[in-house]
Protein backbone atom coordinates (compact mmCIF):
# COMPACT_ATOMS: atom_id res chain seq x y z
CA UNK A 1 0.00 0.00 0.00
CA UNK A 2 1.11 3.54 -0.70
CA UNK A 3 1.99 5.77 2.24
CA UNK A 4 -0.46 8.33 0.85
CA UNK A 5 -3.49 6.01 0.95
CA UNK A 6 -6.56 6.74 3.01
CA UNK A 7 -9.99 5.19 3.47
CA UNK A 8 -12.62 7.89 3.76
CA UNK A 9 -16.28 8.52 3.03
CA UNK A 10 -17.14 9.67 -0.44
CA UNK A 11 -18.84 13.02 -0.88
CA UNK A 12 -21.48 13.90 -3.44
CA UNK A 13 -18.75 15.58 -5.50
CA UNK A 14 -17.11 12.15 -5.94
CA UNK A 15 -19.95 10.85 -8.12
CA UNK A 16 -17.94 10.89 -11.40
CA UNK A 17 -15.13 8.92 -9.72
CA UNK A 18 -17.66 6.48 -8.29
CA UNK A 19 -19.41 5.85 -11.61
CA UNK A 20 -16.14 5.41 -13.50
CA UNK A 21 -14.67 2.97 -10.96
CA UNK A 22 -17.76 0.80 -10.51
CA UNK A 23 -18.35 0.63 -14.27
CA UNK A 24 -14.81 -0.69 -14.78
CA UNK A 25 -14.59 -2.87 -11.67
CA UNK A 26 -17.80 -4.75 -12.50
CA UNK A 27 -17.46 -4.96 -16.28
CA UNK A 28 -16.92 -8.76 -16.07
CA UNK A 29 -19.06 -9.37 -13.00
CA UNK A 30 -21.67 -12.13 -13.61
CA UNK A 31 -24.52 -9.98 -12.29
CA UNK A 32 -23.66 -7.01 -14.49
CA UNK A 33 -23.14 -9.20 -17.55
CA UNK A 34 -26.46 -10.91 -16.95
CA UNK A 35 -28.35 -7.67 -16.38
CA UNK A 36 -26.74 -5.27 -18.84
CA UNK A 37 -24.67 -7.19 -21.36
CA UNK A 38 -20.99 -7.01 -22.31
CA UNK A 39 -19.77 -3.41 -22.06
CA UNK A 40 -16.60 -4.24 -23.98
CA UNK A 41 -18.53 -4.80 -27.21
CA UNK A 42 -21.93 -3.21 -26.65
CA UNK A 43 -22.32 0.57 -26.45
CA UNK A 44 -25.88 0.21 -25.15
CA UNK A 45 -24.61 -2.02 -22.36
CA UNK A 46 -22.16 0.70 -21.32
CA UNK A 47 -24.97 3.23 -21.24
CA UNK A 48 -27.17 0.92 -19.14
CA UNK A 49 -24.40 0.33 -16.63
CA UNK A 50 -23.76 4.07 -16.28
CA UNK A 51 -27.47 4.71 -15.71
CA UNK A 52 -27.71 2.01 -13.05
CA UNK A 53 -24.48 2.92 -11.27
CA UNK A 54 -25.53 6.58 -11.18
CA UNK A 55 -28.80 5.49 -9.59
CA UNK A 56 -26.92 3.44 -6.97
CA UNK A 57 -24.88 6.49 -6.03
CA UNK A 58 -27.93 8.75 -5.76
CA UNK A 59 -29.81 6.13 -3.72
CA UNK A 60 -26.92 5.64 -1.34
CA UNK A 61 -26.77 9.32 -0.45
CA UNK A 62 -30.54 9.61 -0.23
CA UNK A 63 -30.80 6.69 2.21
CA UNK A 64 -27.67 7.57 4.21
CA UNK A 65 -25.87 4.37 3.25
CA UNK A 66 -22.16 4.01 3.96
CA UNK A 67 -20.08 4.79 0.86
CA UNK A 68 -16.38 4.47 1.64
CA UNK A 69 -13.49 4.75 -0.77
CA UNK A 70 -9.82 3.80 -0.85
CA UNK A 71 -7.85 6.79 -2.11
CA UNK A 72 -4.21 7.00 -3.11
CA UNK A 73 -3.70 10.72 -3.20
CA UNK A 74 -6.59 11.99 -5.32
CA UNK A 75 -7.13 8.66 -7.10
CA UNK A 76 -10.07 6.50 -6.10
CA UNK A 77 -8.85 2.90 -6.35
CA UNK A 78 -11.59 1.01 -4.51
CA UNK A 79 -14.88 1.46 -2.70
CA UNK A 80 -17.77 -0.22 -0.98
CA UNK A 81 -21.43 0.57 -0.29
CA UNK A 82 -23.18 -0.87 2.74
CA UNK A 83 -26.77 -0.40 3.88
CA UNK A 84 -27.26 0.24 7.56
CA UNK A 85 -29.66 -1.93 9.60
CA UNK A 86 -33.27 -1.25 8.68
CA UNK A 87 -35.35 0.32 11.44
CA UNK A 88 -38.92 0.10 10.23
CA UNK A 89 -40.27 1.69 7.07
CA UNK A 90 -38.63 4.59 5.30
CA UNK A 91 -40.00 8.04 6.08
CA UNK A 92 -42.55 9.22 3.51
CA UNK A 93 -40.18 11.93 2.27
CA UNK A 94 -37.43 9.41 1.49
CA UNK A 95 -39.90 7.03 -0.14
CA UNK A 96 -41.12 9.79 -2.48
CA UNK A 97 -37.58 10.88 -3.32
CA UNK A 98 -36.51 7.29 -3.97
CA UNK A 99 -39.50 6.73 -6.26
CA UNK A 100 -38.65 9.95 -8.10
CA UNK A 101 -35.12 8.67 -8.76
CA UNK A 102 -36.35 5.20 -9.73
CA UNK A 103 -38.85 6.32 -12.38
CA UNK A 104 -36.17 7.28 -14.95
CA UNK A 105 -34.85 3.71 -14.83
CA UNK A 106 -38.16 2.55 -16.34
CA UNK A 107 -37.43 4.61 -19.44
CA UNK A 108 -33.66 4.14 -19.68
CA UNK A 109 -33.38 0.39 -18.98
CA UNK A 110 -35.04 -2.42 -20.96
CA UNK A 111 -38.07 -3.93 -19.26
CA UNK A 112 -36.29 -7.28 -19.01
CA UNK A 113 -33.36 -5.68 -17.18
CA UNK A 114 -35.57 -3.74 -14.82
CA UNK A 115 -37.60 -6.87 -14.08
CA UNK A 116 -34.46 -8.90 -13.40
CA UNK A 117 -33.09 -6.29 -10.98
CA UNK A 118 -36.38 -6.23 -9.11
CA UNK A 119 -36.44 -10.03 -8.92
CA UNK A 120 -32.84 -10.07 -7.70
CA UNK A 121 -33.58 -7.61 -4.91
CA UNK A 122 -36.76 -9.40 -3.87
CA UNK A 123 -35.17 -12.86 -3.75
CA UNK A 124 -31.92 -11.84 -2.05
CA UNK A 125 -33.65 -9.78 0.61
CA UNK A 126 -36.04 -12.65 1.34
CA UNK A 127 -33.14 -14.97 2.22
CA UNK A 128 -31.08 -12.40 4.14
CA UNK A 129 -30.38 -13.09 7.84
CA UNK A 130 -33.14 -12.16 10.26
CA UNK A 131 -30.79 -10.46 12.73
CA UNK A 132 -30.01 -6.71 12.38
CA UNK A 133 -27.16 -6.34 9.93
CA UNK A 134 -25.42 -4.19 7.40
CA UNK A 135 -25.88 -5.30 3.82
CA UNK A 136 -22.82 -5.07 1.59
CA UNK A 137 -24.27 -3.87 -1.70
CA UNK A 138 -20.97 -3.94 -3.55
CA UNK A 139 -17.23 -3.77 -3.05
CA UNK A 140 -14.96 -3.15 -6.01
CA UNK A 141 -11.38 -2.28 -6.94
CA UNK A 142 -9.95 -0.53 -9.98
CA UNK A 143 -8.84 -3.41 -12.28
CA UNK A 144 -5.30 -2.02 -12.66
CA UNK A 145 -4.93 -1.78 -8.86
CA UNK A 146 -5.96 -5.34 -8.01
CA UNK A 147 -3.53 -7.53 -6.10
CA UNK A 148 -2.40 -4.67 -3.84
CA UNK A 149 -4.59 -5.55 -0.83
CA UNK A 150 -7.13 -2.79 -1.48
CA UNK A 151 -10.18 -5.05 -1.43
CA UNK A 152 -8.96 -6.65 1.79
CA UNK A 153 -8.39 -3.25 3.40
CA UNK A 154 -11.91 -2.14 2.48
CA UNK A 155 -13.53 -5.34 3.77
CA UNK A 156 -11.61 -5.16 7.05
CA UNK A 157 -12.70 -1.53 7.36
CA UNK A 158 -16.34 -2.58 6.97
CA UNK A 159 -15.99 -5.37 9.55
CA UNK A 160 -14.39 -2.93 12.00
CA UNK A 161 -17.26 -0.49 11.46
CA UNK A 162 -19.76 -3.26 12.15
CA UNK A 163 -17.90 -4.38 15.25
CA UNK A 164 -18.22 -0.85 16.66
CA UNK A 165 -21.89 -0.47 15.67
CA UNK A 166 -24.31 -1.44 18.45
CA UNK A 167 -27.20 -1.52 15.96
CA UNK A 168 -25.68 -4.28 13.83
CA UNK A 169 -24.93 -7.91 14.62
CA UNK A 170 -23.10 -8.63 11.39
CA UNK A 171 -22.95 -8.31 7.63
CA UNK A 172 -24.91 -9.91 4.81
CA UNK A 173 -23.93 -10.03 1.17
CA UNK A 174 -24.73 -11.78 -2.09
CA UNK A 175 -22.24 -12.79 -4.73
CA UNK A 176 -22.58 -14.40 -8.14
CA UNK A 177 -18.91 -15.32 -8.43
CA UNK A 178 -18.10 -18.77 -7.04
CA UNK A 179 -14.49 -17.74 -6.37
CA UNK A 180 -15.74 -15.04 -4.02
CA UNK A 181 -17.42 -17.61 -1.77
CA UNK A 182 -14.06 -19.03 -0.69
CA UNK A 183 -12.60 -15.54 -0.40
CA UNK A 184 -15.31 -14.30 1.95
CA UNK A 185 -15.12 -17.49 4.01
CA UNK A 186 -11.54 -16.54 4.85
CA UNK A 187 -12.91 -13.43 6.56
CA UNK A 188 -15.45 -15.33 8.65
CA UNK A 189 -18.46 -15.32 6.35
CA UNK A 190 -20.56 -18.45 5.96
CA UNK A 191 -22.66 -19.55 3.01
CA UNK A 192 -26.33 -19.47 3.96
CA UNK A 193 -28.04 -20.40 0.74
CA UNK A 194 -27.60 -20.74 -3.01
CA UNK A 195 -30.50 -19.71 -5.24
CA UNK A 196 -31.18 -19.07 -8.91
CA UNK A 197 -32.50 -15.67 -9.97
CA UNK A 198 -33.64 -15.77 -13.59
CA UNK A 199 -31.09 -18.52 -14.20
CA UNK A 200 -28.21 -16.71 -12.46
CA UNK A 201 -26.64 -18.54 -9.47
CA UNK A 202 -26.56 -16.32 -6.37
CA UNK A 203 -24.72 -17.17 -3.16
CA UNK A 204 -26.09 -15.60 0.03
CA UNK A 205 -23.48 -15.18 2.78
CA UNK A 206 -23.41 -13.74 6.28
CA UNK A 207 -20.89 -12.67 8.91
CA UNK A 208 -21.76 -12.58 12.61
CA UNK A 209 -19.64 -10.12 14.55
CA UNK A 210 -17.73 -11.11 17.65
CA UNK A 211 -19.78 -11.00 20.81
CA UNK A 212 -23.15 -11.41 19.04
Amino acid sequence: MSASFRISKLTYADKPLFVALVSKAFARDPLFLHAFGDTSVDRKARSRVNVFVSFLFEKSFLLDEDVWGYFDGDRLLGLYIAENPQEGKLPIRQMVQLAWRTIPLLFRLPGKTFGFLNSYMRVTRSIAPSFPHRYLILIGVEPEARGRGIGKALLLHLLAEVQADSRSQGVALDTENTDNVTLYERFGFTLNKEVLVCGLPVYSMAYIKKGS
